[in-house]
């Protein structure tokens, strides 16, 4: 890879990194032990900040693309680039659509025995997991080619 690209899809996929682990694994579980917020409090605060996070993941993911593209990278960055947006896309076209009808029913008043927990969560930080996997693994295999 030339230096620009790998500059920048090195530095874009720290950043990405760093947004998944401070909010997936720090924010998100937190949220619910501050005093005074309900379920559906923190549903709504939730839903709000991933939202952005996977709009900027969005771009994140498009800008590491054009910069692994535009840099003659090795197939291992090829793979891995196409690992880790595989990842964020079945996140966002499979899982957070399931997410979203749950939250949905609390936010409209139901009670956690009418809508009970569903698996989609446990996919989600499952994909969470590999996608943080496949990031650092990208930062690095990037930075060292």
């Amino acid at each position: 890879m030339n230096s620009t690209g790998a500059a920048i899809a090195s530095a874009v996929t720290f950043v990405w990194l760093g947004m998944v682990l401070a909010i997936s694994f720090l924010e998100a579980p937190l949220k619910f032990r501050a005093p005074g917020v309900t379920v559906p409090i923190g549903l709504g605060i939730g839903r709000l900040v991933f939202r952005a996070l996977n709009l900027v993941e969005a771009v994140s993911a498009v800008v590491v693309i054009a910069a692994v593209a535009a840099g003659s990278p090795p197939t291992g960055v090829v793979v891995l680039t196409a690992c880790v947006v595989a990842l964020l896309a079945v996140q966002l076209c499979a899982v957070r659509p399931l997410l979203n009808r749950r939250s949905d029913r609390v936010l409209a008043g139901e009670t956690e025995e009418d809508a009970p927990r569903s698996r989609a969560h446990l996919y989600y930080v499952a994909l969470e997991l590999l996608k943080v996997v496949g990031l650092l693994a990208l930062g690095i295999s990037v930075l060292t080619r």
